[in-house]
């Protein structure tokens, strides 16, 4: 592979040595790039706080595909290594004079020890149902046709599309047939390529996942935040914006935990339907519900105007990178133009399995059952916390719980995370830069109690109890 050692991003070298980072198990340049990052974290020479160079910069210096660079970033601040936000570039993670990044850190560079996995949005991988996987890919394989080996329909493998529109048109209520499925490599991806597709700029709620508002900045577009309360996105400032489209989380808002209003989602489509704009319902959690009836997916309001998405990164695993959409017709070429006419980068063999994994029935039994142990979890979790001065809320579904704290406490509790190895999420980095004062900052956690693996789920509770205890809440 031909790549340079030193990266210069106009202020400051950066020296990262890819060839010796190149492992007999690496896949290319993106995992040389992980691993050069990693080492040079750990050992100190980037120290916590110290600003990378933009991933565009950092590429030309290194010789290496933009897109490269970036999925590494990503990667790295889904691990905790580095942190990132929109307008403020990407920082090696854990210091007090950067924003609060997602995944607390030692200080002075030391490699974090992540011993308590509490991150949000992650399910227990230790449950992945290995022995039907395994099941579902031999009778795939051996049933599949020649032709699924070779590129074909850029919208997927029938198969999977067909599976799909079944499965979520029964648990999820979308109004879908094969056709409008399209297969991705995730919901960020599914994001990208809509942006690209509809244009800039994008609306998105005032507390949302970063990771998108970064993905979206990577597409060159911008991002515009609407206001949010306990009946989640205010909607109704849409009409005060030239936007084409909106990112929303109505199922189960993201990360703040309450469904969208039924008078706010009958006020989006009529807004989308108004305007000719699109709607982009993210499901990112549905099929995890509680204490309360599904919440039936928005699309089913306006399948014209709503693109659905959906993965399986909190049903099964993030390492799948199995997304789908469920497009409105009239999006279905311009998004397959978008992608460049080709599949979009998910191996047919996964999507046969999937497929087969949906059509067998086992899928449905997977979701029952985590929903079952993940409810457990909530409940001891929620038990675990009440003689602390903390909030609990976002109860209903999904795989995370938001725990406000007192005004101020966010760092201190992050720092004690840090040194405790408890993995878990601030509140302030979902917060969009440019939300307004008349949006709420408060204070507070992410805890993904999905992500341990059941024995080690009260092991890390008990942890985060020390830190808050240690903390003096």
């Amino acid at each position: 592979m031909d790549v340079h050692s030193w990266a210069n991003s106009g202020t400051r070298d950066l020296h990262l040595d890819l060839r010796e980072a190149l492992t007999p198990g690496a896949r290319g340049a993106k995992d040389a790039l992980i691993a050069a990052l990693r080492d040079s974290v750990r050992s100190g020479r980037l120290a916590n706080g110290t600003v990378l160079p933009p991933s565009r910069t950092l590429a030309a210096d290194l010789g290496l595909a933009r897109n490269t660079v970036a999925d590494a970033y990503a990667e790295l601040v889904a691990e905790g290594w580095l942190a990132s936000r929109q307008g403020a570039g990407t920082w090696v993670a854990g210091t007090s004079s950067a924003p609060r990044a997602a995944l607390p850190s030692r200080p002075y560079g030391a490699r974090v020890v992540a011993v308590h996995n509490l991150m949000p949005g992650s399910p227990d991988v230790a449950e992945f149902p290995r022995a039907q996987w395994a099941t579902c890919m031999r009778k795939a394989l051996m049933n599949a046709p020649t032709e699924a080996l070779r590129v074909g329909d850029p919208r997927g493998r029938p198969e999977l599309r067909s599976a799909l529109a079944e499965y979520l048109a029964r648990a999820r209520g979308v109004r879908v047939s094969p056709d409008s499925v399209v297969i991705c490599a995730g919901v960020r991806q599914a994001v990208q390529l809509l942006v690209r597709t509809i244009g800039d700029p994008v609306a998105v709620e005032a507390y949302g996942l970063f990771l998108f508002r970064d993905a979206i900045d990577e597409c060159g577009a911008s991002t515009v935040p609407i206001g949010i309360d306990e009946k989640g996105a205010i909607v109704e400032e849409l009409d005060g914006l030239s936007v084409g489209s909106v990112l929303l989380t109505p199922a189960h808002h993201n990360p703040l935990g309450m469904s969208l209003h039924p008078s706010r989602r009958t006020a989006v489509v009529e807004w989308a339907q108004r305007t000719g704009g699109f709607v982009l319902d993210d499901d990112y959690d549905g099929e995890f519900r509680y204490d309360r009836q599904p919440v039936g997916a928005l699309q089913a309001l306006r399948p014209d105007r709503v693109a659905y998405l959906g993965s399986t990164s909190k049903s099964l695993s993030q390492v799948l990178r199995l997304g789908w959409m469920v497009l409105p017709e009239r999006l279905v070429d311009p998004v397959i133009a978008t992608a460049g006419g080709h599949p979009f980068y998910v191996d047919a063999i996964s999507q046969l399995t999937l497929a087969e994994f949906i059509a067998s029935g086992f899928y449905d039994r997977h979701i029952r059952r985590m929903r079952m142990r993940y409810r457990r979890r909530r409940d001891a979790l929620v038990s675990a916390l009440a003689p602390f001065e903390v909030g609990v809320s976002g109860l209903a579904a999904g795989v995370n719980a938001l725990v406000t704290l007192p005004d101020g406490a966010e760092p201190e509790v992050l720092r004690r995370a840090g040194g405790a190895g408890v993995a878990l999420s601030g509140l302030s980095i979902m917060r969009h830069p440019l939300a307004g004062p008349g949006v709420p900052d408060p204070d507070g956690l992410v805890v993904g109690f999905a992500a341990p693996a059941e024995h080690a789920f009260p092991a890390a509770v008990s942890a985060l109890c020390e830190v808050l205890r240690a903390s003096g809440l």
